[in-house]
């Protein structure tokens, strides 16, 4: 098969992305929050863990917590057992405490919005930041690359990178910035939905003339 050059990879994708919109208009963050903070919060428990078991803990959680301080001023064992049923919930619980902790001494306790000062918390690293830059606060820096969307991008041949950090980078010279934010979106849904990792439903798939890897 020969190399598809960019320009070709970068029509493919345009013609990708509006087959997605086209199939996926409401698509959107599965995480359920209602302000940054809360959104900074779910993120960090997705690690490694299904939107949907976050959204169950932090259905009371954010009952309980309103504010950064109210992170700050329980035990840390009280927040651990607060996230119990997540994976991984003890360093979770450190990493929020810990975030909610700077965000209060240095960001009168709300979560900033730049790249810079996102990462900089304890517990986020860039794709946590994408998440809440492109979604809190509609600012598109990056693309976000989680399982789904590394997954999709090498089956769909859009990048051979491996890493999230390469396969960001080839992302953004692909997609346009506008779409930054929601082709992770797109992706995720159509991960979640049709095109599964091991039993991908492809007779049924809306961009599968699209996809070198299609049968």
């Amino acid at each position: 098969m020969p190399r598809e050059s960019q320009a070709a990879k970068r029509e493919r994708l345009g013609n990708i992305i509006a087959g997605l919109q086209q199939t996926y208009p409401d698509a959107h963050c599965e995480l359920n929050y209602r302000n940054p903070l809360e959104l900074m919060v779910a993120t960090i428990l997705s690690a490694q863990c299904t939107d949907k078991q976050v959204n169950i803990v932090t259905t009371k959680l954010f009952e309980k917590y309103r504010q950064a301080t109210d992170y700050t001023a329980v035990p840390l064992e009280e927040l651990q057992n607060d996230i119990r049923r997540i994976g991984l919930f003890r360093n979770k619980a450190k990493s929020i405490q810990n975030a909610c902790r700077a965000l209060v001494d240095q960001h009168h306790g709300e979560v900033p919005q730049t790249m810079p000062e996102l990462v900089a918390l304890a517990g986020v690293g860039r794709k946590t930041a994408n998440v809440i830059l492109g979604n809190a606060f509609g600012i598109n820096e990056g693309v976000v690359v989680d399982t789904h969307v590394a997954r999709l991008c090498d089956r769909l041949r859009i990048t051979s990178a491996k890493t999230p950090e390469k396969i960001e980078k080839d992302l953004i010279k692909l997609v346009p910035r506008e779409h930054w934010t929601l082709f992770s979106h797109w992706i995720i849904w159509h991960g979640r939905r049709r095109c599964d990792a091991r039993k991908p439903d492809c007779p049924a798939c809306e961009i599968k003339q699209l996809c070198p890897t299609s049968p």
